[in-house]
């Protein structure tokens, strides 16, 4: 496959190319290794595709699983407490799950609710996301995901992987493709989500 379309939000391609050019070329190689042509796996029930053979989100979501591990991406589990309370948020945010509810306890918080967050390929807080799910996924990781990690100081940049229009069309309806989240980020304006992204769009 290959990067047809790219998107640097706060300055995350100019992040990574100075910082971890390393790993923006990992990321360039296990999107250059996957071959779209054996992934033409789903039979399409829809009205408009019936029998056509379509790319698979699964058997996608695989290969890019097996690429990243490859290179040695692992996955990584933010917990947290959650407290409405501005100030305490602030206060506790970087500190480790254990230490937050402590902190919000001795603060008034009777019974911190806990919580927490998932990212699936991550190396020297770099976060990836490769996402051939619907829209809500694709604005979590954007607007929710992300912006947590980085504030929790677990990561210093977001990726997020996505079909452009054309390799959409050639999927089940639904799914998000890089065009339309890209304008959903832009329409936001210039400093939100606040935190560093590259959004990717790729195709056969």
């Amino acid at each position: 496959m290959k990067i047809a379309r790219k998107y640097s939000h706060l300055n995350g391609e100019e992040y990574l190319i100075v910082h971890h050019n390393h790993l923006y070329k990992e990321i360039k190689e296990v999107i250059a290794d996957i071959d779209a042509s054996k992934l033409l796996t789903k039979v399409s029930e829809e009205k408009r595709k019936k029998g056509r053979k379509l790319f698979s989100p699964i058997d996608l979501n695989q290969a890019f699983a097996r690429a990243f591990t490859k290179r040695a991406w692992t996955e990584s589990r933010y917990n947290y407490y959650i407290t409405l309370n501005r100030e305490l948020l602030e206060q506790s945010v970087l500190m480790p799950a254990k230490e937050q509810k402590n902190f919000l306890i001795e603060h008034g918080e009777k019974e911190p609710i806990y919580s927490y967050n998932q990212t699936d390929f991550v190396k020297d807080k770099i976060a990836v996301e490769v996402q051939f799910g619907k829209y809500a996924f694709v604005a979590y990781d954007l607007f929710v995901k992300h912006m947590l990690f980085y504030s929790g100081g677990v990561i210093n940049l977001g990726v997020e992987i996505l079909p452009t229009k054309k390799m959409q069309a050639e999927m089940s309806s639904g799914v998000a493709y890089y065009e339309g989240e890209v304008y959903n980020v832009m329409r936001q304006g210039r400093n939100s989500p606040p935190v560093p992204l590259l959004v990717l769009g790729i195709e056969p």
